[in-house]
């Protein structure tokens, strides 16, 4: 079992799906965890309440992600509470599901600016906690098959999480050697409700369970969890600037 005892994650947006998934996995792990929210407030304490009756630590912080100065406030709080800062999961991100087409200038920098900004602000905060401890740092991007694949109306997004994980691979250029490790998952699509407001969301989860590769399962949030424990863990020490794909082998099929 992966032990993180003694390690501080922060997940962005950990209120609600994938992002509520990976803080139940750390803290369950043994990481004091930052629940990272924006406007749900209720959920956010919720998932610290559970945390801490499981005997984990927690604290919920709001923070806007796409603003630099919101995430640096968020990791003074962090490095006064905890004192270190070991795992960031850069999770929160923007829907807008509509045809390129149909993209305004303020419709695509507010993508971009929520999904793809926030590993640079993250990162530029951090530093100074994770220069201070002699252990690998890890930073966790959670992309989409949109960033390689055409998708009906998630163009604007898809391509955010295409510079997301260019981001990965340059800060991985730029800040391997001084002992932070960058990586991405790249999940397929996994039922939540953030999946169910896009149009035709049914169908695409249909074709899912017609295709997947492995037997009787579905992708859940537990699963992507599941990578994002791993990437956290002394087990990825050597896995620096990758993607890592969790969709049940779906995308090797032609």
């Amino acid at each position: 079992m992966i032990n993180l005892s003694g390690k501080v994650a922060l997940v962005t947006g950990a209120s609600r799906g994938i992002g509520r998934a990976c803080a139940e996995s750390l803290a369950a792990s043994g990481a004091a965890v930052v629940v990272n929210f924006l406007s749900s407030q209720d959920a956010a304490k919720d998932l610290v309440n559970l945390i801490q009756s499981r005997g984990g630590r927690a604290i919920a912080v709001r923070a806007d992600v796409s603003e630099r100065d919101d995430v640096v406030a968020m990791v003074d709080v962090i490095g006064e509470h905890f004192g270190r800062l070991d795992v960031i999961v850069s999770n929160a991100a923007a829907g807008g599901f509509r045809p390129l087409t149909q993209v305004t200038p303020a419709g695509f920098d507010s993508i971009l600016r929520m999904n793809a900004a926030p590993l640079i602000w993250l990162t530029q905060a951090a530093l100074p906690l994770f220069n201070a401890s002699p252990e690998i740092s890890r930073v966790i991007a959670i992309s989409s098959h949109g960033s390689i694949r055409g998708i009906a109306n998630y163009g604007l997004i898809g391509t955010s999480k295409a510079a997301l994980e260019s981001l990965v691979r340059h800060l991985a250029f730029e800040l391997g050697r001084s002992g932070v490790n960058f990586n991405a998952i790249m999940p397929g699509i996994v039922e939540t409700d953030a999946i169910k407001t896009l149009p035709g969301s049914a169908g695409m989860l249909s074709s899912v369970r017609e295709q997947i590769l492995v037997r009787d399962r579905m992708l859940q949030p537990a699963d992507v969890a599941g990578a994002v424990l791993f990437l956290s863990s002394h087990l990825s020490d050597l896995i620096q600037g990758q993607v890592l794909v969790i969709d049940g082998g779906i995308s090797i099929r032609v």
